[in-house]
């Protein structure tokens, strides 16, 4: 999994900051808040995250409605499993980031791995 390029970036955020889908016009306006760019260039990233499976989305009236297919949450988990599997050496990596995490992060992470449901 590839991760995202800058304005892909923020066009991500705006989606996943919304509890409803979202038009271009809209996450344009809520972009140009901070950053000047084009409908045409929002358009654009907005479709090839759709045709990359990202976003899905819906035509309604004369504009289409876009929504993520995935949480943040998802999308970070599939990241941290893709560079593990690409690290060669999985235990040595996992080892690294625990060693580097904040020791209250270390104590969230063994809380969780002990609350885990683990099929047989």
């Amino acid at each position: 999994m590839r991760t995202f390029g800058d304005l892909e970036s923020v066009v991500m955020e705006c989606l996943w900051n919304r509890s409803t889908p979202a038009t271009v016009r809209s996450v344009l306006e809520e972009i140009q808040e901070s950053r000047k760019v084009a409908y045409t260039t929002i358009l654009t990233v907005m479709d090839n995250l759709h045709r990359k499976g990202v976003l899905a989305r819906e035509l309604r009236g004369r504009a289409h409605e876009y929504w993520p297919t995935r949480s943040r949450a998802d999308y970070a988990a599939e990241l941290m499993n893709d560079a593990l599997a690409q690290s060669g050496d999985p235990t040595a990596a996992l080892l690294r980031f625990v060693q580097q995490i904040p020791p209250e992060e270390a104590t969230k992470l063994q809380q969780l791995l002990n609350q885990a449901d683990r099929p047989d």
